[in-house]
């Protein structure tokens, strides 16, 4: 018997204001639930501009709590509307002075079934992200939800192969990375890393980035979002790089048994000989 999974992700434009954002995603959850997608993840700070391109204290503003925040809250009604899994990306306050990159894993009963924060912060021209956030302190959670056990990683934590490992040893079958990402910075690491990590960590991953030039800064958002399967195999097409879209495709989970019997990669792995990678 298969075990098909339909998966879909957002990459949007930036429309102006909040209310908007988060409508335009619940109308793309529905299209995607209309199609008959059982899980879609959203970009980086989803329901916000990229604001980490400058340094300015006016931009707390679009924090809120998780998961007792409006947007957590109302994206717990619409998988509970929908049945559909739901990866959510947000600006997290956890009490006065207490910031996080974070995204909220909600389930296809609406559940709220916990959240990463996310751990590598840059902090560069156009992405002063330790200016508004505090380093993830959750770990690597891996989620069972009603599509299978679902993880993620944010954006420049792509460049760090440990969290990637801690999430297929934790059982991930898809990770979500959300992102927001430049054209001139790391656009042609975009399609080698994550389809990189999918094959040493042998599960399927979704990589999704922002899509155009928004008003805080030049970043040019590159789009090309895409499926990548535990081959390093896109799954479809990627996504354009210069217009919003809404990708779902047909994730075969079976792949993932058959490349780790091929491929034998977490039988090999060899953690004794591994303490010098954490010692001062």
């Amino acid at each position: 018997m298969s075990n098909i999974v339909r998966a879909a992700l957002v990459q949007a434009k930036w429309t102006g204001d909040t209310a908007s954002m988060v409508d335009q995603h619940e109308k793309h959850a529905r299209a995607a639930a209309d199609q008959g997608a059982g899980i879609i993840g959203f970009q980086e700070v989803f329901n916000a501009p990229y604001f980490c391109q400058v340094q300015e204290s006016e931009h707390y503003r679009w924090a809120e709590p998780v998961p007792d925040g409006p947007t957590t809250q109302r994206m717990c009604a619409l998988a509970r509307e929908l049945g559909m899994v739901i990866v959510v990306p947000v600006y997290e306050i956890d009490g006065p002075g207490f910031y996080y990159n974070t995204a909220a894993v909600i389930d296809a009963d609406g559940s709220y079934l916990g959240k990463y924060r996310k751990h590598h912060l840059p902090h560069l021209p156009g992405f002063w992200e330790k200016y508004y956030f505090r380093p993830g302190n959750l770990g690597w959670p891996v989620f069972n939800t009603a599509v299978g056990r679902v993880g993620v990683y944010i954006c420049y934590d792509r460049h760090f192969p440990e969290g990637w490992r801690a999430l297929g040893l934790a059982g991930a079958q898809l990770v979500y990375n959300p992102s927001a990402t430049s054209r001139g910075l790391s656009s042609y690491l975009w399609k080698l890393e994550q389809p990189a990590a999918a094959v040493a960590n042998e599960y399927f991953i979704a990589a999704i980035n922002r899509v155009g030039v928004e008003e805080y800064g030049d970043n040019d958002f590159y789009g090309t979002s895409y499926f990548v399967d535990p081959y390093g195999q896109f799954v479809g097409e990627p996504a354009s790089d210069a217009d919003e879209e809404l990708v779902v495709r047909d994730l075969d989970f079976d792949v993932i048994d058959e490349v780790r019997r091929k491929w034998a990669f977490y039988r090999d792995r060899r953690p004794d000989a591994y303490r010098p990678l954490i010692e001062p």
